[in-house]
């Protein structure tokens, strides 16, 4: 290859990324060689993976196609600042969907990204307020980019962590893996000074700092883990029973004046799915009609105040049958916004 080859394929797979059949004649004015020299360049592509269609005939062109395998792409400045700003947004707010992947393809792209990109990518960021749901912590994207490369590339972490309670600390960790739950990040890893497995709510994590210390990772308690066998399922499975143990668990039984379409759309799905309730002639604890609702029972170890918050917002009539301390939460947030609505104006 020439030196100018590398330049003139990355320009025509710019172009063949664009959705449509470029004819040979336009691609090869449009870069300012022969249609030779276009054909020998789609065949370079094809050994490099891209998988370029070409169709023959007068009105025939080339047309880039969906492959087996997702080759690398191209992508010209506007286009990558509003990848990076829809991934910051996303991953910023633990959006239920944007998982680790999500995150680590942010890390990605941000670095590679040009100093005068990241710049763009910040100032649209800091002027964009977001319709917060009020149901999560927003996180600062690039601390969840700093522990996503760190766990990917086996790195040592360090940062500082304020506890439930406050307190101030400062770690030295291993990370395996960040686990989303919908509402928040949460970082798996192994203390070093603590010699122990934790698991770290990212919204309290600051001023994180790789420290270019490599490291094997470690078998996951009671997972066969490790460099070859650990993932993403294990790292789920040990953040569930590491949350079970620290928070009480909650035995749901809700009804819902709701058709069940209309209450899975509004609930989140980790407080589980509701079924239809019986037919006109089956119980019905909320003394509606049942034939129009569903009710919902599962178990979650949420808070309670998350919990009465997420089924107000179902936006629907509904009765709770269980637990006990949710029912009583809810009769004094009910007495507190009666008066909060009865306050002289």
């Amino acid at each position: 290859m020439t030196d100018t080859t590398p330049a003139r394929l990355l320009k025509l797979l710019s172009l063949l990324q664009t959705p449509r059949e470029w004819p040979g004649g336009e691609l090869a004015e449009r870069l300012d060689v022969t249609p030779r020299t276009i054909r020998r360049d789609i065949d370079r592509l094809r050994e490099l993976g891209y998988p370029v269609e070409a169709s023959r005939g007068s009105a025939g062109g080339y047309r880039l196609v969906a492959g087996a395998a997702l080759p690398p792409l191209v992508l010209d400045d506007e286009e990558a600042v509003a990848i990076a700003v829809g991934l910051r947004a996303g991953a910023g707010h633990a959006i239920e969907g944007v998982d680790e992947a999500s995150v680590r393809a942010l890390a990605k792209l941000e670095q590679v990204l040009p100093a005068r990109l990241r710049h763009r990518v910040s100032s649209l960021q800091n002027a964009t307020v977001p319709l917060a749901r009020g149901d999560g912590s927003t996180i600062d994207p690039r601390t969840l980019t700093t522990l996503a490369s760190a766990a990917t590339g086996q790195e040592r972490l360090r940062f500082a962590y304020r506890s439930r309670e406050g307190t101030e600390t400062r770690r030295q960790v291993e990370p395996y893996r960040l686990v989303s739950t919908g509402r928040r990040w949460y970082l798996v890893a192994y203390d070093l000074l603590r010699e122990d497995w934790r698991t770290f709510r990212v919204d309290r994590v600051s001023e994180p700092f790789a420290t270019g210390a490599r490291f094997t990772p470690r078998p996951l308690p009671g997972e066969s883990g490790g460099a070859d066998g650990g993932g993403v399922e294990d790292a789920a499975r040990y953040f569930a029973r590491s949350m079970a143990g620290r928070q009480p668990e909650l035995r749901l039984d809700v009804w819902f004046a709701a058709p069940t379409e209309f209450v899975v759309a509004r609930l989140p799905p980790t407080l589980g799915v509701p079924e239809p309730v019986p037919g006109p002639d089956g119980e019905n604890p909320g003394g509606e009609d049942s034939g129009n609702g569903c009710r919902l029972r599962s178990s979650c170890t949420d808070s309670l105040e998350w919990v009465a918050l997420r089924l107000a917002l179902v936006d629907c009539e509904f009765t709770v049958q269980g637990p006990p301390e949710l029912v009583e939460h809810l009769e004094r947030l009910g007495a507190r916004l009666t008066r909060a609505a009865g306050a002289p104006r």
